[in-house]
């Protein structure tokens, strides 16, 4: 849902402390109650303090919002960095996304983002924010595909930039799938179904055939 734009967000002030409670108080706001729900009053309410604090530390709920996505960001993208950045294969990529993907689904984290996503959708300015926010999660799943695909024929011929774009919208999609199986049991079988698939061109970049692919042919 889109909304309305406030003055520049306050980058000084007398509250570190209230900016913190703020950001903590609209992620568990949104997790709770969704983009729908988080209203100044209700951010307030679970944060315990008066709304107009909002509007004098962020100028608005929109940069409330950024701030707590990039505070997010910044603690979770450091947990992907590590155990990405340990993956050797595809198979393996495709484990680590399922395990990442779980612990957020519980955490809440995926269906924060998907929340703000969605609200993203009507209003550019806001999505252009949060896409800078993004970006960087982006940019190590581009990392961890290069990596793992190296010098091979595929990373020669895929377009690994946009195959990472794709995949993190694929993330955020299974939440989205996920939600309409309550128990989780689409997601489980989707990354199931995307690891075999994984240990399928596993395979193929280790045989023969693997050299009938074409350096620099553009797949797209």
């Amino acid at each position: 849902m889109a909304r309305a734009r406030g003055t520049s967000a306050r980058t000084t002030g007398p509250s570190v402390e209230t900016r913190a409670r703020i950001v903590e108080a609209t992620l568990e706001t949104i997790k709770t109650e969704g983009m729908l729900g988080a209203s100044a009053r209700a951010i307030a309410r679970t944060g315990g303090f008066n709304q107009a604090s909002i509007y004098y530390h962020f100028g608005s709920i929109n940069e409330a919002v950024i701030a707590a996505i990039e505070h997010m960001s910044h603690e979770q993208l450091a947990r992907y960095e590590v155990l990405l950045g340990g993956v050797t294969s595809l198979p393996d990529l495709v484990r680590v996304a399922a395990d990442l993907h779980r612990e957020d689904v519980e955490s809440g984290t995926i269906h924060v983002l998907s929340q703000v996503t969605a609200a993203a959708s009507s209003d550019e300015v806001f999505a252009a924010q949060l896409g800078e926010v993004i970006r960087p999660w982006v940019a190590t799943v581009e990392r961890a595909l290069r990596r793992v695909l190296g010098d091979s024929p595929l990373g020669a011929a895929l377009p690994i930039e946009e195959l990472a774009n794709a995949v993190s919208a694929l993330f955020l999609g299974i939440e989205l799938l996920g939600r309409l199986v309550p128990d989780g049991a689409e997601s489980e079988r989707l990354f199931s179904a995307i690891e075999g698939i994984a240990r399928l061109v596993d395979l193929f970049l280790q045989s023969p055939l693997a050299g009938l692919v074409a350096p620099g042919t553009d797949a797209r």
